[in-house]
């Protein structure tokens, strides 16, 4: 919310160039055998490039990039690691090349073999059958260590990864600068991605980008780590918890309140609009939905004025049937490897906000002769537990989506800041710290609305794996293109394929061996689940692959696994594989 930013004090605004935090931090990992092992690194935005109308599972830009690192470092990494460069067309790592060493050239002749391998029938699998042929279960090297890359989430509270802006959908015009609203309604308003209208465009965009720094910083990596590993960690009650703050010079005693959602919040952001009449900035509230919270539960005059300026919408810190609506306890954490420091937060840290509380740690840690000023400190967001937004006092005044999403009332900065300047403290002098009051453990009083699968069947005729729809005969597709087909499936709940995989890209080497390409942790693969209707036993697998542009030409097919459940609940694996097709460039 830049307007909200914008209520910050001048003179603190003028510190920084943006609006946002635009810096990453990176740690490297290196072994004393095998040399680099990982990566870890902490960039603030939002992992909302895809939308909320996507129903695929996605890790989105953090997971794409993630993804886009750990493929190049296995492609650069046995050879060279010292080079940014990027051999294909879009800046994301080639793969397939390094497993394919021979090419075919004549397109009568890969035709020909492609039309030797017509879609067989479904057949019955093992359950480690997926795993085996996972794409990087067979590049892995089983005497190596597998090189992870982590893509962390940092104080991304206000900060969108759409970053065309928000536009009307009406009119095509920017959403209006104060509400995110078109014509009075929240609704209309949307953020666009890069890639825009393709989000997954623009997903695979802010990954490369988040991508492209960290290899640029993985590359350059000099400052090496030393000193003390050590952790400082309390649960706190931010319910009600009293906070020493400066007021015109002079301290005062101020408290947190009980969770409660402000109306704001109801309305949604430009990277998922809410509903009905609520809108962002609403400092009053609306007298029908003061009603309907009344009927759910009224805060009382102390919590309405604790509250303030946040309009209550929904009291959840005082909702507890049929388990609390809101945590209330909390916990934070310091950890300290050396002179690099992270601070784990349970929610969603404006910039600003984050700003505020770095510096105030880095002050304090600063004071120690082992890490002195030379000493780097990250926020790690949504860490431990949940508990929607923190807004600096400013920014609360405004009650957009952050400041009526931060539940603790306006001095829940103040108390953060407050709390970890105990454990940085703690941390430098060796002391320790109380455990504080433990959570309530509500693994036994969770309610799942999820129903459980009966039974998974097909029509007559047609077995698990068969293809219900494959590629044309005599198919040649080229890069760009888009491939699909459909098999005959089950649930996917049966089995997550967790280390395997759903859906299977494979080249043929030779005449007869097929090598695993590309899978489901590859972004150019998209595996669609459905049922014709949702009391139906019978579904299918709709398996996409958009044909990167530096895939090698070849003959290509795509293969399914899955588990069928059967009536009286066992659990059969089977697989399936459609016919097999040329690709050219």
């Amino acid at each position: 919310s830049p307007s909200s930013y914008l209520n910050n004090p001048a003179a603190e605004r003028s510190k920084y160039k943006y609006n946002v935090d635009k810096e990453m931090s990176l740690l490297k990992f290196i072994d004393n055998e095998w040399g680099p092992v990982g990566s870890f690194n902490w960039f603030a935005t939002h992992g909302t490039s895809m939308s909320r109308t996507n129903s695929l599972i996605s890790g989105d830009n953090k997971g794409a990039a993630a993804r886009f690192m750990e493929d190049w470092f296995e492609r650069k990494g046995s050879v060279r690691t010292d080079s940014a460069e990027f051999e294909s067309d879009e800046g994301l790592p080639r793969r397939i090349s390094n497993i394919i060493p021979t090419l075919h050239d004549n397109h009568h002749e890969l035709l020909e073999l492609a039309a030797s391998f017509q879609s067989p029938p479904g057949r019955p699998a093992t359950k480690t059958s997926s795993v085996a042929r996972r794409v990087r279960g067979a590049l892995r090297q089983v005497n190596k260590p597998r090189f992870v890359s982590a893509f962390c989430q940092s104080n991304c509270g206000d900060v969108s990864p759409n970053v065309l802006g928000a536009f009307c959908t009406d009119t095509g015009l920017p959403c209006d600068f104060n509400h995110s609203t078109c014509g009075g309604k929240n609704e209309l308003c949307y953020g666009r991605g890069p890639g825009y209208p393709d989000e997954f465009e623009s997903t695979r965009i802010i990954g490369e980008r988040q991508f492209k720094k960290a290899v640029e910083l993985f590359n350059g990596a000099s400052e090496q780590i030393k000193g003390k590993v050590d952790f400082r960690h309390t649960y706190i009650d931010f319910s009600k918890l009293e906070v020493n703050v400066s007021s015109n010079g002079a301290s005062k005693v101020v408290k947190t309140c009980p969770a409660a959602m402000g109306f704001g919040f109801a309305a949604g952001t430009t990277d998922g609009p809410g509903a009905f009449d609520f809108r962002q900035g609403d400092d009053q509230g609306n007298p029908f939905w003061k009603l309907v919270r009344n009927l759910l539960k009224t805060p009382d005059e102390e919590q309405i004025a604790c509250q303030q300026p946040k309009p209550i919408l929904l009291d959840t810190g005082e909702m507890k049937l049929p388990y609390d609506w809101a945590p209330s306890i909390l916990p934070i954490q310091i950890l300290r490897i050396g002179q690099f420091v992270i601070l784990s937060v349970p929610g969603e840290f404006t910039t600003m906000a984050g700003r505020r509380l770095r510096d105030v740690v880095k002050t304090v840690l600063s004071g120690d002769k082992g890490l002195g000023s030379n000493v780097h400190v990250v926020i790690a967001g949504l860490t431990n537990t949940y508990s929607q937004y923190v807004t600096t006092y400013e920014e609360y005044e405004v009650q957009r989506y952050e400041g009526a999403s931060t539940l603790y009332g306006p001095h829940t900065l103040s108390a953060y800041i407050q709390e970890f300047k105990k454990l940085a403290h703690a941390l430098i002098s060796g002391l320790p710290v109380e455990s504080g009051p433990q959570p309530p453990d509500l693994l036994d009083k969770q309610i799942g609305l999820l129903t459980p699968v009966v039974m998974d069947a097909t029509p007559l005729g047609a077995s698990f794996g068969d293809c219900s729809s494959d590629v044309p005969k005599n198919s040649t597709f080229k890069r760009g293109d888009t491939v699909s087909v459909t098999f005959w499936s089950a649930c996917p709940r049966n089995d997550l394929m967790t280390e395997g995989t759903f859906s299977l890209v494979e080249y043929l080497q030779g005449k007869d061996t097929w090598v695993p390409a590309y899978d489901d942790d590859d972004f150019c693969v998209r595996f669609k689940w459905s049922r014709p209707f949702k009391l139906s036993t019978h579904s299918k697998a709709a398996i996409e692959w958009r044909i990167p542009q530096d895939v090698a030409p070849g003959v290509y097919r795509i293969k399914h696994f899955g588990a069928a459940k059967g009536l009286f609940g066992s659990i059969r694996h089977f697989t399936g594989s459609s016919s097999a097709f040329v690709v050219t460039h």
